[in-house]
């Protein structure tokens, strides 16, 4: 983690400070955005983790992260994979002491940091922002909430299929991207073997649905893909 006093990015057009303006008055987003910490994470850094102390509001202004829960008997599991820009960790911003989920960056991420104990001030003035801040968040766990439904009743292949459909068009936003989650991540997302993510992989680039190379994937048949998606 690199802890940048200097300003990573320009704060003025930031787009979380661009939506607070149309709710709060200046001097509010001023206080807001005064003591915010600008960080720079690397691959595999936690930027909130779960059963800390829940401090801050995380505006991820750059990169993409996994949202992931560690259960009692130390199996890790992705919810979801998210995109920049995004906040992160208001699920219990009004009840819990402590963060619910770990937040883990899968490429380098900058963030902004910002003080819940002010953003709460701010949230219980303005029923606006209140609204605007859920919609946010919310948005980020309702595609987690329907990537596990949808998991749960797929066999492997389906599974597979669901998380490159959904890798493509809403995080690389490209039928052909770099794939920023190891092996084994993919198989805490999909809720299987690392060997079963390999060998349908290389099933799926076999029969010419997908090309792989090394981390590299490229949907060819998007029609395929959403067939074994939608059959399970």
């Amino acid at each position: 983690m690199n802890n940048n006093k200097s300003c990573l990015y320009d704060c003025e057009r930031c787009l979380l400070r661009l939506v607070a303006f149309q709710f709060v008055t200046k001097n509010e987003v001023d206080t807001l955005c005064r003591d915010a910490i600008q960080l720079k994470f690397e691959k595999g850094e936690n930027i909130l983790k779960q059963g800390n102390k829940f401090t801050h509001i995380v505006f991820l202004s750059k990169g993409r992260i996994k949202l992931n829960y560690q259960e009692a008997n130390g199996k890790n599991v992705i919810l979801t994979v998210v995109n920049s820009p995004n906040i992160l960790g208001g699920a219990n911003i009004f009840n819990e002491d402590l963060n619910i989920f770990s937040f883990t960056a899968i490429e380098e991420c900058e963030a902004c940091l910002l003080d819940v104990s002010v953003l709460k001030r701010l949230v219980l003035q303005n029923s606006n922002l209140t609204l605007k801040l859920l919609e946010f968040i919310s948005n980020m766990f309702k595609d987690s909430i329907f990537n596990f439904i949808s998991l749960a009743h797929k066999h492997v292949n389906g599974r597979v299929a669901e998380i490159l459909i959904y890798l493509s068009k809403k995080i690389y936003r490209s039928d052909s991207f770099i794939l920023t989650l190891t092996r084994k991540e993919l198989s805490e997302y999909v809720g299987c073997s690392q060997e079963n993510i390999i060998n349908t992989l290389s099933k799926f680039h076999k029969e010419g649905i997908i090309k792989t190379e090394g981390k590299k994937i490229e949907i060819l048949d998007f029609k395929k893909l959403q067939e074994i998606s939608r059959v399970g």
